[in-house]
Order: structure tokens, then sequence, then C-alpha cells
């Protein structure tokens, strides 16, 4: 059983990760994540947040998985009791201090270890599951054998968790200090400035600004900006290594973006059946350029990764234009989210079978019934008549440019 795991930065990311078909979604707290700068969920959201998914029929990983200083182990303690109070499912743990401190205090709450505590081999996944860890979130740095060979050396009760979709890191395990260096802000402690995705070039002493940009040669281009991962096409080598839980990066990305990706790899693992060769539909391996995204590859699942790029800007080749609040008998009221006119032909994103089909523009006025041709302001409710049928979540969206 595969299990399709999503970010969740905010309310709106997590009922948007759920609606297109999450099995699971990883969360912060306002303290101990790595993602700071994301909304995240405070004590009383964080109850809501685990009630919803507990009424949807799926689960809530929380993040504590910031390399903790000893001011912070007793906080950590308390907390860990609240968030196995509040009922979430598991807690992503790098720490070894922390996991220590964790099953003290709340010993029946799963540990999941982060992939910043870099696990590359079987004798230190077989370390993590005699102390207490229920499931592994690899280092990124493995292949594919070197998966299933861990895989073959664990007990079945330890599951096996991978990234599969999204931004990678230019450090180890993600475990850098070119952000504290350059800004003064911690990746280690959730506060990344993303340094690595800045430009830069090289500025000899003597020669004041003389800038001389960095480039690619055939074995590579040795600068910090890393591709996106993107494993979309190859679902079926992914779970024949041992893989259950297909993680998707992403708590600080659009809604658009989750969506659009969690939306595609449920499709993908839904046509999956490990007795039948699996090939990608072509439409869905389409899907991941619409959103905003930087040159794709497949990390180091299948050897070496060609990581570096000499370019942080990303691309896209779809923009999200509204998104459906409520049907009505002969269409949809929306919320607009970007400019797009009478005319147009709007790309319905949805988990129904309504997913791919258009909508041209004709009939469109605002909530007071006043005819618009041009919806260009930002959250505006609007009207649409359509004969296709939409539903509350779903969002429409038109090619870029």
């Amino acid at each position: 059983m595969i299990e399709l795991l999503a970010p969740a930065g905010d309310r709106e990311k997590l009922e948007t990760a759920v609606y297109f078909g999450a099995d699971a979604v990883y969360l912060a707290g306002k303290e101990f994540g790595l993602r700071a700068f994301c909304d995240n969920f405070d004590d009383a959201q964080l109850v809501s947040a685990v009630k919803f998914c507990r009424g949807a029929g799926r689960k809530v990983y929380l993040t504590l998985n910031i390399y903790a200083y000893d001011d912070d182990l007793d906080k950590i303690a308390d907390y860990a009791r609240f968030v196995y109070s509040a009922g979430v499912d598991a807690v992503i743990v790098s720490d070894p201090g922390v996991i220590a401190r964790v099953r003290k205090a709340a010993p029946k709450l799963d540990i999941h270890l982060s992939t910043q505590a870099n696990t590359t081999n079987s004798a230190a996944a077989e370390f993590w599951a005699d102390n207490g860890v229920k499931r592994i979130v690899l280092a990124r740095e493995l292949g594919l054998d070197r998966i299933k060979r861990m895989r073959d050396a664990l007990p079945d009760s330890v599951e096996l968790e991978a990234f599969v979709h999204g931004a990678m890191c230019v450090a180890y395990s993600g475990r850098c200090l070119l952000s504290a260096a350059t800004a003064g802000r911690s990746g280690n402690r959730g506060e990344c400035a993303q340094s690595c995705r800045w430009e830069y070039a090289l500025c000899e002493k003597k020669r004041k600004d003389e800038y001389f940009p960095v480039a690619e040669d055939a074995r590579g281009s040795y600068i910090l900006n890393s591709k996106d991962i993107n494993m979309l096409p190859y679902i079926d080598k992914l779970a024949q290594a041992g893989v259950t839980s297909f993680k998707i990066e992403g708590r600080a990305k659009t809604v658009y973006y989750l969506a659009t990706v969690v939306n595609a790899y449920r499709r993908a693992i839904d046509l999956y059946d490990p007795l039948k060769p699996f090939k990608l539909p072509v439409h869905l391996e389409k899907e991941p350029y619409k959103t905003s995204h930087r040159k794709f590859h497949t990390g180091f699942y299948f050897g070496e990764a060609e990581q570096y790029y000499d370019s942080a800007k990303p691309e896209q080749t779809y923009e999200m234009c509204a998104v459906v609040k409520r049907a009505l008998g002969d269409g949809v009221e929306i919320e607009q989210r970007n400019r797009f006119r009478a005319g147009d032909e709007l790309q319905a994103l949805s988990p129904s079978d309504s997913f791919g089909k258009t909508i041209k523009i004709e009939n469109m006025r605002d909530t007071n019934g006043i005819t618009i041709d041009d919806a260009k302001i930002v959250q505006q409710h609007l009207i649409l008549k359509t004969d296709v049928k939409l539903s509350p979540g779903d969002i429409l969206c038109k090619p870029v440019g």
C-alpha cells in the first residue's frame, strides 16, 4: 500500500492536499520545525487540523526536526505530550536527543526519522529501528538499489519514506550552514534564507565590479542551485525498491503547486498495479510542468544526480485563475486568484472526472448580477455559467502568456 504524503504549510494547503487525494499531510507547529516562515499551526489550529484530517480518514505527521539546544529539550517534551493528546499520528525527528525526550514524554507517539538524520545504510536503519523509530525518511543521496538493500534488512514493521517531488537542497541531507553564514539564519533551526538560490559570480579582489559568471562544463556547473526532483514517471521503481510513503516537498509553495502535484501523483499511484507494467499517461506526465518549478531531474535514484544548473529562476506553463467556492444549478461561484477575461478558456484541475476539461468564459457576472468581462480584482467572487460539473475546491487555470 503506497501512502501519498503532502505538505501543509497552512490550513488552506492542508485542505487542498486532502481534497486532491493525499493520504497524509506533514505540518509544523509554531516552533521546532524546519519551515519557520510558513504560517504553520498554533495549538488550537493543530487540534482543528487533526480533527479535520481524522474526519477525512487521513493522517497527520508533525515536524520536530530542528537540531535542538539544551534549552529546547524541556519545551519539546511538553510539546510532544500535547501533540500526542491532540491525536497527531507521528512526529518527524532528526536529533537523537529529541528522540529520547519524545519517547520518554509520549511513549505511544510514533517517531519518524527525518531525512536530515541522513540514513544511508542498513546498519544505521537497524540502529534507529532498535531505538523506537517506526519510519525512516531516507537520505536523498540513495539510489534505488541501496534502498532495496535497506528494505530487505529491516523488519516489516519499519516503513521507508522518500521524497519524490519538489525542491532539492544543495547540502548533504539538507544539513546546511550557508544560510547561517550569509544571512544569519540557520537552516537547521527552520530559518533558511535559501542562499543557494541567489545568483553568484566570481570577483577578483583587485578588480572591483568586474564579475565573472560561473559557467557549466561537461562535468557539471560548480554552483549552488539545485534542480527539482520529479519521480512521477517512476513510481513503480520506487514501490519495487520498498518505499511505501511518497513524500512531496513544498510547505512554502503555492496552493496551485500543491493541488497540481498531489492530483498528478494520486492519479498515477491509483493507476499503478504491481502485477502489470507501469506506463505513465502523457497527459499526467505534463502536469508537474504546469506549476512553478526549476529544471527537473530524478535525484540520486538512478545513480549520480545531475543536480546543479545555472539559474534559480522558476518556470511554469499554466497559472491558477480561480478556485471554486460552491456549485450552482447552471454553473459555479468562484474566487478570482489571477486575471482572466471573457473569451478565455480555463482548464479544470479536479480530483473528479472533470479534470482537464475546458470552460470558455462567455457568461460571467459578479454576485450583484453585473456582467464582468475582465476578472482583475483579486479574490472577487464571480458567477460562471458552465455545463462542466465542478465542486468546491476545484481550481481553474490557463496557459501562461
